[in-house]
């Protein structure tokens, strides 16, 4: 499995485990997960940096994660109560998002690659058969 498709599936579940923890579960302890969450991205995304091949786009959606990440751990500070609980299920609701987006430019590009493939094959083996 590609680096880009674990870290983009990585963030989509965290966001979504977060996202479910703010239905149910008091502001407290909603706020701690997304707390948790939000470092663990932090980290997982400035790991996943020393990788040079995730290119321009996935690059560039690892910076927005990366702010959102600190946005959220800067809110558990800031906020509490009922605000503090939208916040996480918003900033969630961004990680869910954020990884959906990275996962679908993951596919387009392997798609991309099988389909400039495909055609070389096809030609080969009408050369083939022409022979």
């Amino acid at each position: 499995m590609s680096p880009r498709f674990i870290t983009n599936l990585i963030v989509l579940l965290a966001g979504g485990a977060v996202v479910v923890s703010s239905g149910w579960f008091r502001p407290g302890t909603t706020g701690w997960i997304a707390f948790g969450v939000a470092v663990g991205i932090l980290g997982l995304t400035a790991a996943a940096q020393r990788d040079r091949m995730r290119g321009t786009i996935q690059g560039a959606l690892d910076g927005v994660v990366f702010a959102l990440a600190a946005w959220s751990a800067i809110a558990f500070v800031v906020f509490r109560g009922s605000t503090l609980t939208w916040l996480s299920f918003g900033d969630a609701l961004g990680f869910v998002g954020l990884g959906v987006v990275g996962l679908i430019a993951h596919e387009l590009s392997t798609e991309r690659v099988v389909q400039s493939l495909a055609p070389a094959r096809s030609s080969e083996s009408a050369m083939k058969a022409a022979a």
